[in-house]
């Protein structure tokens, strides 16, 4: 009775653990590869499968996401013969589980070697400024180098970036010397151009303030000459009215004697003045010309008192 139940009990665990072997559940984005007695049965993909325990088994086991892969630091001649260290990462996704499992014993190990074969030959094409510049270039390339051999094994290549390109250290320091030469150039003309851009601003200062002097002075010479003008025209005016009233006055009744009377007046008082600021005596040589003065200048202030008494 007992090894019956022993016998039993080891029947029930053979059956237990086969039915668990026959389940393989999948997960997502993952690929599992069946052989049946050693030959390719089929492709599992997300999901619940069943399988024959002993006959069928998962032989490769496939991650169908993007990958990354670091690719190690090489050592890459440029074309003007500088040993540069180059290091990138490289991006890969398994598309076709199968031809990834029977294409290729290891498509991670194969793709970074040719990665690293392509990184060697382009940069081996370029000068070394150039592979600063163009790491847009070189990714370019080795995706399609890359792509282009793994695509009979499933693997689509998506991307590679380049990390790092370091030069040796001597190529550094005369890098740096370069760059620091050019900082100082770049310092040197900004402050020449800030300089000339001064000495323009105070030239230009100047001529503004030359002009605006000169325009001053122009303003004001203006004004000074309308004024003299209207000086000239207002004295050239009231001379015109004072002869037009000396004339109105000749012409009237009495007007010639009264001249006359003034001319007298002015031409004594002026010999009198001559008189007093030297001995000298200056006579006329027409005598009888003063005595008529005189005379009509004596009738005309007669002639003047008499009108006076009159209107008395």
């Amino acid at each position: 009775m007992e090894i019956s139940s022993i016998i039993l009990l080891g029947l029930s665990l053979f059956v237990l653990f086969f039915f668990i072997s026959m389940i393989k559940i999948v997960p997502q984005r993952k690929a599992y590869i069946v052989e049946r007695l050693g030959k390719y049965k089929g492709t599992l993909l997300a999901g619940f499968h069943l399988i024959i325990p002993f006959v069928d088994r998962i032989a490769y086991r496939h991650t169908l996401k993007e990958q990354a892969i670091d690719v190690e630091s090489q050592q890459c001649i440029t074309q003007d013969n500088i040993a540069v260290e180059v290091d990138g990462i490289l991006y890969l996704q398994v598309l076709d589980a199968k031809r990834a499992s029977y294409g290729i014993d290891n498509y991670n190990f194969a793709s970074t070697q040719i990665a690293q074969t392509t990184m060697r030959s382009v940069i081996g094409k370029m000068q070394l400024d150039k592979t600063f510049e163009e790491r847009d270039t070189i990714n370019i390339a080795i995706v399609e180098a890359v792509d282009k051999a793994s695509d009979p094994w499933g693997v689509k290549v998506t991307r590679y970036e380049v990390k790092n390109i370091i030069p040796p250290q001597s190529i550094k320091d005369a890098m740096e010397k370069q760059m620091r030469a050019e900082r100082e150039k770049r310092a040197t003309i900004a402050e020449s151009e800030g300089d000339m851009q001064a000495r323009i601003n105070i030239a230009e200062g100047v001529k503004q303030e030359m002009i605006a002097t000169s325009e001053g002075e122009k303003m004001k010479r203006i004004n000074e000459a309308e004024g003299k003008g209207q000086e000239i025209e207002r004295v050239a005016k009231a001379t015109a009215q004072g002869i037009k009233e000396i004339a109105i006055a000749i012409n009237a009744e009495g007007g010639k004697d009264a001249v006359n009377l003034r001319v007298a007046e002015q031409y004594i008082k002026e010999f009198g003045n001559l008189a007093q600021k030297t001995n000298t005596m200056i006579i006329p040589s027409n005598m009888a010309d003063i005595s008529s003065l005189i005379a009509t200048s004596m009738a005309v202030i007669k002639e003047l008192g008499d009108d006076n008494v009159k209107k008395a």
